[in-house]
């Protein structure tokens, strides 16, 4: 290992014992007393390849350490501990980007265990980025991954949009592959030769954003040692993507709107305009409409953006794609981990995977396999290699069940072949099962009733706290239960009949 592991914790005592065991692994320490010093160390020192976080500090709490380091591009991996465990806490930490998780105390197996896998990751990953770099070419919409009905609308309008010049609006839920479609439109256009640049609006400081988008002058403001001309003119003759645009301060908006109606920029400390030829394709994930009501976003600004707005689904509402998204990731690992090659994903880990909602879309999906590809020890990806989304799944589907499953998903080849429901195991009490006879996941609405019936059931009749607990108002639970044909003003569970 080159770099070095950072200790966030304030907790005196735990610094020292955690310094003392990294060191005994063999690892160089650096420690920090508190959510703010690790970020400033973080941020001051390159060769840090991992972080140890406690996530209950005074100052900023390690969930708050983990939104930085994202906000701030700091991609380091982070294992986070605390002394509060639980289902909850984990599922917040791995959504906000951490590794794993440790309770403490941490037995030195389990943190030398968690430490090795996360610099394994790292180091495939980093070989993963570098391959990628050398591959270039460009994007089309036949290098997205999709068989699914959800994203023809997306295909079709960005084909549409690919033979245009027009400004185009992408919404959608972060990691949905918004700046995949703006790539495979580029890609797919007369500009597909021309610079391809991006700009995370929601990753820049304010005090820069102006700066960065349009330009600078030497000497324009403090620290500004020498001209920088901007995103708008490395993009010249090419394509500007400006994601979460939604982020960008009012005062910039103006100055982004001149831009786009006149094609011109005007540098910070400039004293001529500059002409400009792009095309602009934003992002965001907000509901820009809502933020032009509530006043954080120029309503003039907004018409001029959504000239042509796509909408990319949820990975939840595509489900059919995440078996052959889970085979593509699969593949871009290896190359860059010669030393394995898995044979396939077993049914019941797929059945997990298609039956998990993946609130971080297929940015999650695709770390979660690569992460999986990388640490699993035989040949088959199992429920065993997914333990965060396993723990998040069950009790919706039976995963410590011996079923008899059928053989693994070769590589290249299609679907799991169908599940023997003789094999299928009964179900315990509060359980539903997800897949059907024929192995394949059940409709929504069966298992919406389904879980309606459990939640009645559980809560003795009380519809107030069903609708709480199901995160439905209850005029919704009232109106569900009469599109079942079950009795709203009991709810008793004698009369829901299957």
């Amino acid at each position: 290992m080159t770099g070095s592991i950072l200790i966030v914790d304030d907790d005196p005592v735990q610094r020292r014992l955690l310094e003392a065991t990294v060191t005994k692994f063999g690892h160089t320490a650096i420690v920090a007393d508190g959510g703010r010093a690790g970020l400033e160390a973080l941020e001051g020192r390159r060769e840090i390849s991992l972080v140890i976080l406690d996530l209950s500090m005074p100052d900023i709490d390690g969930i708050g350490v983990l939104k930085a380091m994202r906000e701030r591009g700091l991609e380091v991996p982070v294992i986070v501990q605390t002394a509060q465990g639980g289902i909850e806490t984990v599922v917040l930490a791995m959504r906000h980007g951490a590794f794993d998780f440790v309770v403490k105390p941490a037995s030195p197996d389990k943190l030398q265990t968690s430490i090795a896998n996360a610099l394994k990751v790292e180091a495939v990953e980093g070989e993963f980025k570098r391959s990628a770099r050398r591959r270039g070419g460009h994007l089309t919409f036949r290098d997205l991954i999709t068989h699914s009905p959800a994203m023809d609308k997306v295909i079709r309008l960005g084909q549409k949009a690919a033979a245009s010049n027009i400004p185009i609006l992408i919404e959608g839920e972060s990691g949905v592959g918004k700046e995949l479609v703006a790539r495979a439109i580029q890609g797919s256009g007369e500009r597909r030769s021309k610079p391809f640049v991006t700009v995370n609006c929601g990753a820049i400081p304010d005090n820069l954003v102006e700066s960065i988008l349009f330009g600078h002058e030497k000497g324009s403001f403090t620290g500004a040692t020498e001209k920088h001309a901007g995103k708008f003119v490395e993009a010249n003759a090419g394509t500007l993507f400006l994601d979460e645009i939604g982020d960008l301060p009012l005062e910039v908006q103006v100055k982004l709107l001149r831009a786009v109606q006149e094609g011109e920029v005007d540098p910070v400390g400039g004293r001529a305009t500059v002409k400009v030829d792009i095309r602009l394709i934003s992002a965001t994930h907000r509901d820009l409409l809502q933020q032009v009501k509530d006043g954080r976003f120029r309503e003039d600004l907004f018409y001029r953006l959504n000239v042509y707005p796509i909408f990319v689904p949820p990975l939840r509402d595509r489900r059919d794609d995440i078996p052959h998204l889970v085979r593509h990731f699969m593949d871009k690992v290896a190359p860059a981990d010669p030393s394995r090659r898995l044979r396939g994903i077993s049914a019941t880990a797929l059945a997990m995977l298609q039956a998990y909602d993946w609130p971080g879309n297929i940015r999650q999906l695709e770390n979660a396999v690569f992460r999986a590809s990388v640490l699993c020890d035989g040949e088959v990806l199992t429920e065993e290699e997914f333990p965060q989304i396993r723990a998040q799944v069950e009790g919706t589907i039976d995963l410590n069940a011996d079923l008899a499953l059928p053989e693994p998903l070769p590589a290249g080849e299609g679907m799991v072949a169908e599940v023997d429901p003789a094999a299928l195991p009964a179900l315990r009490p509060g359980m539903l099962r997800a897949l059907d006879e024929r192995g394949n996941v059940r409709a929504l609405a069966d298992v919406e009733l389904e879980m309606i019936k459990l939640a009645i059931d559980h809560y003795n009749g009380q519809m107030s706290e069903v609708a709480r607990r199901l995160g439905i108002g209850r005029s919704t639970l009232y109106r569900k239960l009469k599109e079942y044909g079950i009795d709203p003003e009991t709810g008793r569970i004698d009369r829901l009949a299957s």
